[in-house]
């Protein structure tokens, strides 16, 4: 080991660095001095014999040799956490860490209550979750980043090889209204009405908007000729657009039930037209699986689905526990178009 030319904290620095863009920024994230920051870096340049940032600009900017650094150092930061954290797992969940990630409206409203069911039984274990994008998600599960993850959108092509892909759930996304409204005393109304409503939607390339649309489609409803009021940047927004009467929207039935039962909101049916989306569990069968994942999989997935598609059964144990089993992860971190996340 005394042979490299790189320690583990230069690569925990860099990374940093990288990531923050600025040599200061990145002292604060770490909680050490600019100086010492500096001093690190250039240790590593006079180790390595090669420069790494481009000091020209006001940014802090990586050369190619400071890229190429940075890949292969990710990959170990990765591998050194992985380790760690089967290490940690021969306490038998006395502690350690399950990782969790999911899209938007799942890990808003629907993570939040599995996660408490999870701590609830295994007090001990940190529990982390990790919301954003479906296709930022997926790359997340593949690097190792995240244990597992429930996701509503397609998976990226270029992981569906690497992935393994498990139909969990059903999201219904019901058309709400406020109680001012004039529709808001029907039981159902005719598919052809949602002509005559103003409607407040995510940004037309969301994965939501994208399932409404198939499904109004599929169903004789024109998207095209829907009036669009505005268009808002998340659930929560929308919501509050809706209760003041700004118009009507597609939800998630698991993002309105608190202010469904308030009567703040109010659903209403169309006729011949129910706009579902499935819900999928994506795990990465190359990565280290904690027992953490593995009981979450296994003791708590299973509970909130509610149509029966998932036991747990599905998922094959992990022969991480057997070193003489276990293959060696292969990283897809290289190809991903996130090499930033943390």
């Amino acid at each position: 080991m005394s042979d490299l030319p790189f320690s583990l904290d230069q690569l925990r620095i860099l990374k940093a660095i990288a990531a923050e863009g600025s040599f200061k920024r990145a002292a604060d994230t770490l909680y050490v001095s600019q100086p010492a920051i500096s001093l690190q870096i250039q240790n590593l340049e006079r180790q390595m014999n090669v420069p790494l940032f481009d000091r020209g600009g006001r940014r802090a900017q990586l050369t190619e040799a400071g890229q190429l650094l940075l890949t292969y150092g990710e990959k170990i930061l990765s591998l050194c956490q992985e380790t760690c954290r089967a290490i940690e797992d021969l306490e038998n969940l006395q502690g350690g860490t399950l990782l969790i990630g999911a899209s938007q409206t799942t890990g808003t409203y629907l993570l939040p209550r599995m996660l408490g069911t999870f701590r609830q039984k295994y007090s001990d274990v940190s529990v982390q979750l990790q919301v954003h994008s479906t296709r930022r998600t997926s790359w997340s599960v593949a690097n190792g980043q995240v244990d597992l993850a429930i996701i509503g959108g397609e998976i990226p092509t270029e992981l569906q090889d690497t992935l393994e892909i498990f139909p969990y759930a059903e999201d219904e996304l019901a058309l709400i209204m406020s109680g001012s409204h004039p529709m808001a005393k029907e039981t159902a109304i005719p598919k052809e009405d949602l002509y005559k409503l103003n409607f407040i939607t995510l940004d037309s390339q969301s994965t939501i908007r994208k399932v409404i649309d198939q499904v109004l489609t599929q169903s004789g409803i024109n998207p095209k000729r829907l009036n669009i009021e505005m268009e808002l940047n998340s659930i929560e927004a929308i919501k509050n657009a809706v209760q003041s009467g700004l118009g009507v929207a597609f939800a998630s039935i698991s993002a309105i039930e608190k202010e469904l039962q308030m009567g703040t909101l109010y659903r209403i049916n169309i006729e011949e037209v129910v706009v579902k989306r499935r819900l999928s569990l994506i795990i990465n069968p190359h990565r280290y699986r904690s027992k953490a994942a593995a009981a979450f999989i296994q003791e708590i997935l299973p509970q909130f689905c509610t149509n029966g598609w998932f036991t747990g059964t599905e998922v094959t144990p992990h022969p991480a526990h057997d070193p003489s089993q276990r293959p060696f992860p292969e990283s897809v971190i290289e190809n991903s178009p996130y090499p930033e996340i943390t």
